[in-house]
């Protein structure tokens, strides 16, 4: 195939560009390098890239003709949109920016899909969705009426876009909700992270909270897989379908036992200063993925000890060489 991968230099958009790679596909990426955090983090993941198959286009998604121009002589297969601006706390400070990005961006990419005939869409959404919900595990059809936070909106509004543009232009369109993804080149922003960095420079660990609340981390490798999965899927169907699938590690984790799994990898007994619960945070996360199994044959193969220790052996060797970025 030939995928465009929006957010391709990104974290997991990075992943996802080498496993594409890997397994012999051509992919064209999508990035504008946001400065949500330093650009060389982004460029040293892809810069190994074989680029007869790899092409990097250096723009906003919300810049429709742009990128109808770069992408109008690719005969590009599907579109996996990944770019977004991240994170919940961000978006209550600066919500137009994620209202422009987030659904303007998503809009954009499906005039884009629309106008070139590009007939698979596969969205990257969130577990954000979801809010407080009472329910667990929070499974695709529970209802999601009431986000607690602008990126959540958002998220949502770009699966009701995804949608109509299903039902108008018979796109075949997997709104996959990721929960809590961690792994190696993870955002520095990202709670994981952020831990491993204050362990490396003696700082205690920010917990907000009093550490009950509960996640549902996922190790970037197991959700690439499901991307992957959701593609192919969706290239090889003779009738266009609209599906919502959750994408998450089905096991939930206390806050508090993250702190002390992260220590336990890196091998440093954590300090923890405690600070109010965030606006915006959720209580817990937990995926029900029997949706997952059942459509795309997809179970997560990492365990949250196995995925600390994977990250942790990455970001002491990540940064045995260069200045730890500050928390």
């Amino acid at each position: 195939m030939h995928v465009c991968v929006t957010g391709g230099a990104g974290f997991i958009g990075g992943h996802l560009c080498r496993r594409l790679l890997n397994d012999g596909h051509r992919v064209t990426a999508i990035d504008n390098f946001d400065p949500f955090y330093p650009r060389a983090i982004k460029e040293e993941g892809i810069e190994d890239f074989p680029r007869d198959r790899f092409t990097l286009i250096e723009t906003d998604i919300c810049n429709t003709d742009a990128i109808l121009h770069a992408l109008h002589a690719r005969n590009v297969d599907a579109i996996v949109h990944l770019a977004a601006k991240a994170g919940v706390r961000p978006s209550i400070e600066t919500p137009v920016a994620y209202e422009r990005t987030n659904v303007g961006g998503t809009q954009s990419m499906l005039e884009v899909a629309q106008e070139l005939g590009i007939d698979t869409f596969i969205y990257g959404s969130s577990s954000s969705v979801y809010g407080n919900n009472d329910t667990v595990p929070f499974a695709e059809d529970d209802r999601v009426e009431h986000p607690i936070s602008p990126y959540a909106a958002t998220k949502r509004s770009g699966e009701l876009l995804a949608h109509t543009f299903h039902h108008l232009y018979d796109i075949t369109t997997h709104c996959l909700r990721f929960f809590t993804v961690y792994g190696p080149r993870q955002r520095p922003d990202l709670a994981i992270h952020k831990f491993a960095r204050q362990l490396l420079t003696d700082q205690p660990i920010t917990m907000y909270g009093d550490g009950t609340s509960r996640r549902d981390y996922t190790f970037v490798d197991d959700i690439v897989d499901g991307i992957v999965k959701s593609l192919h899927r969706a290239t090889s169907l003779d009738d266009p379908e609209y599906e919502i699938i959750n994408l998450g590690g089905s096991e939930t984790t206390q806050l508090k036992d993250l702190i002390a799994g992260i220590g336990d990898a890196m091998g440093i007994e954590p300090e923890i200063k405690q600070l109010p619960t965030q606006p915006g945070d959720v209580e817990r996360t937990y995926a029900d993925i029997s949706k997952a199994r059942d459509l795309l044959d997809w179970v997560p193969d990492t365990t949250i000890d196995e995925g600390l220790q994977k990250f942790a052996d990455w970001v002491k060797s990540y940064y045995a060489d260069r200045p730890v970025l500050e928390v």
